[in-house]
């Protein structure tokens, strides 16, 4: 893995829809790599009990929530059941700055929003598919979280997120959780490398005509 002092951080954008293995795989993405962080969302709801300001959310007042989206300080945002919830840029920059990638739990409408942003040459996207409908559904009852009601609400919901896959980067089709946990390890390892990634290529260019015209 690169000196992570000499490369720029990613914003990695995992979507899919429920009960295709997103979150199971940004867990082992996290135990993977200790320099791979969730991006904190900024919220207008108020703080549950037990929750921090900076830790669980950014907690903002309305007013101030609308006033850093029209600044262009919100990566993306959307109104979620009566709330805005959105990504702040700032922390994020600060962090693929230090060489850091943040890991975003979006939707397609997230994606798109980021990928707008101007970090978003810096976002890598990648969709999680089902290998079926069928196994899609059967994850979702297996699981035991949600009522019979729900989950038909979450299958209505999945072809929706489904059909917007062609706007990723990367799309994997999760029908072995190891072998796309080691798929992602491989992209996301792979795009660490990109030119955009390591500013400090232009430096050793210069460096090199140097050496060369001391040659010369």
């Amino acid at each position: 893995m690169s000196d992570k002092s000499k490369r720029r951080g990613l914003l990695i954008i995992l979507s899919s829809p429920s009960g295709a293995g997103k979150s199971t795989l940004a867990r082992k993405l996290m135990a993977w790599d200790d320099g791979l962080s969730f991006s904190i969302s900024a919220t207008t709801r108020a703080p549950r009990p037990g929750e921090e300001h900076g830790r669980e959310y950014y907690f903002l007042s309305e007013e101030d929530f609308k006033s850093q989206v029209a600044d262009g300080r919100m990566l993306e945002h959307a109104h979620v059941f009566g709330n805005f919830y959105g990504s702040p840029a700032g922390p994020v920059e600060e962090t693929i700055t230090a060489g850091n990638d943040v890991l975003f739990d979006v939707d397609w409408q997230g994606e798109i929003q980021i990928r707008n942003s101007d970090l978003g040459k810096h976002a890598l996207s990648i969709f999680i598919l089902p290998p079926s409908i069928t196994e899609l559904h059967r994850r979702l009852i297996s699981r035991g979280q949600d009522s019979e009601e729900v989950i038909a609400k979450r299958m209505q919901k999945s072809w929706d997120e489904i059909s917007h896959w062609g706007a990723y980067d990367y799309v994997l089709i999760n029908d072995d959780l190891e072998a796309t946990e080691a798929q992602l390890k491989t992209i996301i390892t792979s795009e660490r490398m990109r030119r955009e990634q390591q500013p400090m290529l232009q430096a050793h260019v210069n460096l090199l005509q140097q050496q060369f015209q001391e040659m010369s």
